[in-house]
């Protein structure tokens, strides 16, 4: 079968294109016909080693699939690697049934993204009605998606972050009440300004470096900042705990897999609620690109540029 592997470690150069023998389902496991591969931001950092769980090489990249099991089912499924390929092994109990009126791009949309954004909000940040919420990154895959439930969930006033007047025109088209550019100086007196002089509440960041310092400094008493992830490779001042007490702040972080650990299948609660809102129309994903296989290293690139909106994939079939 056709894959993309990595041999060493490193950026988009380090994807190649081979040949590899189709893998073997065992025990609790099933092999997945692959129709689709989602691309994540994640996926980055496991090409090059820098995610919170070690690599191992050689790699076959990719965490999500969607496709057709032996027995016909459609099911979009998590997998720790070997998501770049025409075929993929993943435990069963991470392969969940699709509606057939949900297709590959909103199913791989949710899978990580979708249940990443929902997490942000009800378990990380506890979003209350009437409050502000700003998202960074607000046309990605997950601002996207966090700024729509959001607004679903009854925030006061979503100020959405983007880099550029067609993100930003994104964003507000997705409901955000008003779009921040992210160059624009100091990312404090931004965010304050755009909430009529006011404080925020809730932010979710996964840019990092001087953007978390100033968010942070941004937040209103008993505010909460989200942060899952770190695109500008930069890390943030360290956090000293007195100054959350002086202003009564929240810094939580999200990691996906620790999902899975907590009592009660919310994850499989999460997802379900997402499919629910995309079946109602209440609820879309935004197409960021289609890549074939063997160009898995421009789907990369465009990521890493941090250019794109919405959800990559990668069709093995193109």
């Amino acid at each position: 079968m056709r894959a993309v592997q990595v041999t060493e470690f490193g950026g988009p150069e380090v994807l190649n294109l081979v040949e590899l023998p189709e893998p073997q389902p065992g025990d609790g496991e099933v092999l997945i016909d692959v129709e689709r591969i989602g691309v994540n931001y994640a996926d980055t950092h496991q090409a090059e080693n820098s995610y919170l769980a070690p690599s191992k090489l050689p790699l076959v990249p990719g965490g999500e699939v969607v496709g057709k099991t032996q027995d016909g089912k459609r099911v979009v499924a998590l997998i720790t690697s070997g998501g770049y390929a025409e075929k993929a092994v993943a435990d069963k109990r991470m392969a969940f049934e699709v509606p057939a009126n949900v297709d590959d791009l909103h199913a791989l949309s949710m899978l990580v993204q979708g249940t990443t954004a929902w997490v942000l909000l009800k378990k990380n940040a506890h979003l209350e009605a009437g409050e502000t919420v700003v998202v960074h990154a607000a046309a990605g895959g997950v601002g996207s998606i966090a700024v729509q439930l959001a607004k679903a969930w009854g925030a006061g006033r979503v100020i959405a972050t983007a880099s550029s007047e067609e993100k930003r025109k994104l964003a507000l088209e997705l409901g955000a009440d008003v779009a921040v550019d992210s160059n624009a100086g100091n990312t404090t007196d931004a965010l304050v300004e755009a909430n009529g002089g006011k404080r925020i509440d809730v932010i979710l960041d996964m840019v990092g470096g001087a953007t978390t310092d100033q968010s942070i400094a941004a937040l209103a008493p008993f505010g909460r900042l989200a942060f899952f992830g770190m695109a500008s490779r930069k890390q943030p001042k360290p956090v000293e705990l007195r100054n959350l007490l002086g202003h009564s702040t929240t810094i939580t972080g999200m990691w996906l897999p620790h999902v899975f650990r907590l009592p009660g299948n919310v994850f499989g609660t999460a997802l379900n609620d997402l499919f629910t809102l995309i079946q109602d129309g209440e609820l879309r994903a935004i197409p960021g690109g289609e890549y074939a296989l063997e160009h898995a290293r421009a789907a990369h690139e465009a990521l890493r540029s941090r250019g794109t909106v919405g959800k990559l994939l990668l069709n093995p079939r193109a």
